[in-house]
């Protein structure tokens, strides 16, 4: 029975193409998976299949395929650009005798890399042990055995079912003090919502320049870096536009095909942004894959309650395109899009123009609900 090694970063992606299109984009974008978690890229194997394999997902001949690889790069380690389930992961592990990860398992390990605050820690800790549930039956042969022996002998209980109740046990500890933050996070926002203040929330793929965007107009100082999902902590600030307060919150970057357990383990916080008045969508401009990029954060707002939050687009890094500031109207003469670069400060006045204008037409839609809190006049331009 194989045992899985501890350690060993040097890593051999693999990357099917079942039909979803986009291979180099994706490709691309499980190399920088790959090393934001630390690993070193040694080889890629792609290939094509009209389904994965019930057992190997990746099929016989393309492990054999990755088997070679890992013998000649002397990899220690496989990353998976797609959800395995537990059998095939544990299959490919004997197969291999390498540690396989997932592109699930993947995020999870960034984010914990990435997570400061303590409700971050918790709620990375909470995506694991969910992940982690499903999966204690892989490669090591101990959690299977009934210990016995002299001084060894337990209560019945085989070491599995200990791992699975203290998981469990865990797992609704992390539930219980992630609901004691939630408590005082809806204080916060009762708050907000006494004092009648518009919240905005930056919202966008992972590396569009949303913390960059969020620095440059707040002078928060939070930490930004040419990285995925560079900062995970919801940051709030007050903003002064017009003759009033807006209070603009940063919040995580979303990614395609975002594990299941991280939506669930993070909705506390991602409800910060359904709660929004306005959403500010950052884009990055100058990515080719930025229309699959909208798709994937708009699917994610769908499913956290965001869906039908008013959104401006911003189309950021315009200094890499070499296009002007400017702004783009609907047909209701509303502001849809403004063209800016964060890193640069090109087209800064413009966003701030354009939330003063929504606060104004805030007022404008119930002139009793939005106030400035410090001297209960309505917020206007």
């Amino acid at each position: 029975m194989f045992e899985r090694p501890a350690t060993g970063e040097r890593a051999v992606l693999v990357q099917l193409d079942l039909g979803q299109g986009a291979c180099e984009e994706r490709l691309s974008e499980l190399k920088l998976l790959a090393i934001s978690a630390g690993a070193s890229v040694e080889a890629v194997v792609s290939g094509r299949r009209a389904a994965p394999d019930p057992a190997l997902f990746a099929g016989k001949g393309k492990v054999e395929e990755i088997a070679e690889a890992l013998r000649v790069h002397e990899g220690d380690l496989v990353i998976f650009n797609h959800a395995l389930s537990p059998a095939q992961q544990r299959n490919l592990e004997r197969a291999l005798e390498r540690r396989v990860v997932d592109r699930t398992a993947l995020i999870l390990d960034i984010f914990a890399l990435r997570a400061r605050s303590h409700e971050g820690k918790l709620q990375v800790e909470l995506a694991q042990l969910s992940h982690l549930a499903t999966r204690l039956v892989r490669g090591w042969t101990h959690l299977e055995r009934q210990k016995g022996g002299i001084g060894l002998r337990g209560p019945g209980e085989t070491q599995l079912e200990t791992d699975r109740r203290l998981l469990g046990n865990r797992v609704k500890l992390l539930k219980t003090r992630l609901a004691q933050i939630e408590k005082q996070r809806k204080t916060r926002r009762r708050s907000r919502s006494r004092n009648e203040v518009l919240s905005v929330s930056l919202v966008g793929y992972t590396n569009a320049g949303k913390s960059t965007l969020f620095n440059a107009l707040t002078k928060a100082g939070s930490y930004a870096a040419d990285q995925l999902f560079a900062t995970l902590d919801t940051t709030s600030r007050r903003l002064f536009v017009g003759s009033g307060n807006v209070v603009l919150s940063d919040t995580v970057g979303f990614i395609r095909d975002l594990p299941h357990a991280l939506v669930a383990a993070f909705k506390a916080t991602l409800e910060e942004t359904a709660h929004a008045d306005l959403l500010l969508h950052v884009v990055d401009s100058a990515s080719d894959d930025r229309d699959a990029q909208i798709a994937a954060v708009n699917e994610v707002l769908a499913e956290i309650g965001a869906a039908d939050v008013p959104q401006i687009m911003i189309w950021n890094k315009i200094d890499l395109t070499h296009a002007a500031a400017a702004v783009e109207r609907d047909d209701c003469d509303r502001i849809r899009r403004v063209f800016l670069s964060a890193r640069t400060g090109d087209g800064l006045g413009l966003i701030r123009d354009a939330l003063a204008e929504a606060a104004q037409q805030a007022v404008a839609s119930d002139p009793g609900q939005y106030t400035d809190s410090d001297n209960k006049s309505p917020i206007q331009q």
